[in-house]
């Protein structure tokens, strides 16, 4: 099978005839915002699909979630509308264990904690529930890395919960001021390092690392130990 990565941006890590797993990178929209636009990754992804079919025929990845315009990391597509209705359902039942590796702001005290707090949804006009896990990993000089697994699935939910708790993610600019922090970043410190699910077809129990991208590696590097 030919490699999709060669010349991308992006890198698939698994592939089968029902599910993408991609690793993409900071930067790329999943799917377009109102401003409509058409380089996102499923853009990306349904063109380099269409070049490898022999035939005739649309290309059909559907994103079955979605992360950040700026976090990087892991995320299943799913080859056809019946197959992401299956995954959707699955996220929604919280069956797909996902946790994702951030730097944080300040000194986290605590060395594992869940964070309960509600978070508004504009479209909803409402506060729908949210919970998120955290373990501390390891304390620098300024900062903390964490280990953070979303039970809930809200928009930007690790963001505003460690916001909500005094320790905005490093690089953040929606939810604080980056001139209220020492510490500086080109983005959200935030990447979606694994998952676990249930293959849809197959029964068979997945799960994907994605490694720590090249710019949290460099920071970590230019930065101390507490």
């Amino acid at each position: 099978m030919k490699n999709l990565m060669d010349g991308k941006r992006y890198k698939i890590v698994y592939e089968d005839e029902q599910l993408i797993v991609v690793d993409k990178p900071s930067g790329m929209l999943v799917i377009p915002t109102p401003k409509r636009e058409t380089n996102t990754l499923t853009d990306l992804l349904n063109r380099d699909l269409d070049e490898l079919r022999s035939g005739p025929g649309q290309a059909n990845a559907y994103p079955c979630h979605r992360i950040d315009r700026e976090t990087s990391g892991l995320i299943v597509y799913a080859k056809g509308k019946s197959i992401q209705r299956i995954m959707m359902d699955e996220f929604k039942k919280r069956a797909v264990k996902k946790t994702y590796i951030a730097f944080v702001n300040g000194r986290v005290a605590k060395d594992f904690d869940i964070i309960n707090k509600r978070i508004y949804n504009r479209n909803k006009n409402r506060f729908d529930e949210a919970v998120t896990k955290y373990k501390t990993i390891e304390r620098r000089e300024g900062f903390t890395i964490i280990e953070a697994e979303p039970v809930t699935g809200r928009t930007n939910q690790i963001r505003i919960h460690f916001k909500e708790i005094g320790h905005p993610l490093v690089g953040e600019s929606v939810y604080a001021f980056r001139k209220d922090f020492k510490l500086k970043f080109k983005r959200v410190a935030l990447h979606a390092s694994y998952i676990r699910f249930t293959h849809p077809a197959t029964k068979k129990l997945l799960e994907f690392l994605s490694p720590m991208p090249g710019d949290m590696e460099a920071f970590l590097r230019n930065t101390r130990d507490a």
